[in-house]
């Protein structure tokens, strides 16, 4: 009988259209930061991961700062898609609306923590980009415009950002705390779906207007 001869396991080269290789090169680097953080690999390692040379990434990016400014400005688009899909099914300018999109924020900060750590401030010099300031501030707009959209409805003369900006201060703030475990650590078992649900109306100053308007029926 011949003898066997061995195998050897070649990797096949891929070939990438122009931008197939973009994208390609920002899914490595989005696989290895959710792996190591985003100071745990190098370049070369997304090039590694990509299956491409490491001359590749330059024809797109100048180094891999670049490719993490691309994946953070992108977190934020998804976020803000995802916001927009909870109010939807709330109901645009309601309670359940804006406290939907307060849970959809939590829910992304969970499912994505590596991503969503490195929108809010692991590497501060990164909002400092462009690109990455506006899809945060679009983020943000869209609170905005449901406090502004509820307020209208309910006519409430109250600062509409002021009220969106506190709204996002507990939502980050229990999503942190969720997500670093610290609510387990000091309430086990705390719900904080539940938790963004009773605090989000008080917020609004929904109990406010339900009071302003039974003092108007009884004069």
């Amino acid at each position: 009988m011949a003898k066997a001869q061995k195998q050897t396991a070649v990797r096949p080269k891929r070939s990438f259209h122009h931008g197939d290789l973009r994208e390609a090169l920002i899914a490595a680097t989005r696989e290895l930061l959710i792996e190591h953080g985003p100071d745990g690999f190098t370049l070369a390692d997304a090039c590694r991961r990509a299956g491409v040379t490491t001359a590749a990434p330059y024809k797109h990016f100048r180094d891999k700062q670049e490719i993490l400014e691309e994946i953070v400005a992108r977190g934020f688009e998804e976020l803000t898609a995802a916001n927009a899909r909870a109010v939807a099914e709330g109901g645009p300018g309601t309670i359940a609306g804006i406290t939907a999109m307060g849970i959809s924020y939590l829910e992304f900060a969970v499912a994505q923590p590596a991503i969503f750590r490195l929108m809010f401030g692991h590497k501060s010099e990164l909002r400092k980009v462009k690109q990455v300031d506006e899809s945060g501030n679009q983020c943000l707009k869209g609170v905005i415009d449901e406090v502004a959209a509820y307020s209208r409805k309910h006519g409430h003369t109250a600062d509409a950002e002021a009220i969106a900006l506190r709204l996002w201060t507990f939502v980050h703030g229990a999503s942190s705390l969720e997500l670093d475990g610290d609510y387990e650590r000091v309430a086990p078992g705390l719900d904080v779906y539940k938790l963004i649900a009773d605090v989000t109306p008080r917020l609004l100053g929904a109990g406010q207007a339900v009071r302003s308007t039974a003092r108007r029926k009884t004069r």
